[in-house]
């Protein structure tokens, strides 16, 4: 008989040992709930393919958001959907944009909870993807980098004007981040930190997020902007490069099929590192709950768990709400 092995069995028999010894804890305040805004009064509307998730109107939402807070959920990340979308987004940043005044709402309703921002273009525009269309040197559409980056910038500095705690560029156009960066420094939100969507992978794991978002591309699809799931090292150099564009927080998407990814990123960098538990790794567990071939909270947790023992500092997830009573039980 193995005496190490003995040993190893004694503290797991005994549930106490089992706690105290623990390897990784998780613990809501690792948690980041993702909300969905549209304008109008009364509403919480359920997004099919995402049960026990809603699209909110303002007033709803602030309503939800002191319901996180009270459980002890630190945040939220906002998006938006707009009234009105044109080739360009510029709904995302108009003078009335929706998150922008749902962001004034939720920081006086709610003043202790942060408020983060997702910043993208596909919410926003009529096409679905993350930016300004252009044709390239094969005279096929697809996204133009410069372009999309100064409609970056405008968006975020719309969210930090509103109040925005931190805002979160996710879509995936090189340079962003040390250009917002550089436009909040001029204009005096120095003190708002960048959470970068660094490594976003072109994932089939988004689909129900798009119902959600109402933002499925017309044409095409994202991987000419988004990363190659093959690639490890290629993530490595992008979260690089946002760190040394002055990303404060760097995020891997998705989490449960790129935890090597978070892994590796977490031994590397010294940043904090996020992961986001996307739609369709929520939607799969849902979906086999629903049909009793899976016990829910357990599943939904020991997948929290991994991504937080694959080194994320915060886990963006649609189980918060659901986590955080779970761990206050």
């Amino acid at each position: 008989m193995s005496f190490p092995t003995v040993r190893l069995r004694r503290m797991r028999r005994n549930p106490t040992f089992r706690r105290m010894v623990r390897e990784t804890k998780l613990s809501v305040d690792d948690l980041i709930m993702p909300l969905f805004v549209r304008s109008g009064s009364g509403i919480k509307k359920e997004i099919t393919s995402m049960p026990g998730n809603y699209q909110f109107s303002p007033d709803m939402l602030v309503e939800e958001a002191r319901e996180l807070y009270d459980l002890g959920i630190p945040a939220i990340i906002l998006f938006g959907i707009p009234d009105s979308k044109d080739p360009e987004g510029t709904s995302a940043f108009a003078q009335d944009a929706i998150v922008p005044r749902t962001v004034e709402l939720v920081k006086k309703a709610v003043p202790g909870l942060c408020v983060i921002t997702d910043v993208c273009m596909c919410e926003y525009t009529d096409h679905g993807h993350c930016g300004a269309i252009t044709k390239n040197i094969d005279g096929e559409l697809d996204v133009h980098n410069d372009k999309t980056i100064a409609l970056l910038v405008e968006e975020a500095l719309a969210h930090a004007g509103a109040g925005a705690d931190m805002v979160a560029p996710s879509d995936m156009m090189d340079g962003r981040v040390g250009e917002i960066r550089m436009a909040f420094d001029e204009r005096g939100y120095d003190e708002i930190p960048i959470m970068a969507y660094s490594a976003k992978f072109a994932s089939v794991f988004y689909g129900p997020f798009r119902d959600a978002a109402e933002s499925p591309p017309s044409f095409g699809d994202r991987k000419t902007y988004q990363m190659d799931p093959a690639n490890l090292q290629e993530a490595m150099r992008e979260i690089e490069f946002d760190i040394e564009e002055g990303a404060d927080i760097v995020m891997v998407k998705p989490a449960l099929a790129y935890l090597d990814i978070i892994r590796a990123g977490s031994d590397n960098y010294e940043v904090p590192m996020a992961a986001y538990n996307v739609s369709g790794e929520f939607s799969m567990i849902k979906a086999a709950a629903q049909n009793g071939w899976i016990d829910e909270k357990g599943a939904a947790m020991e997948s929290l768990l991994s991504i937080k023992r694959a080194g994320a500092s915060l886990i963006l997830t649609y189980w918060a709400k659901d986590a955080a009573t779970w761990l206050n039980e």
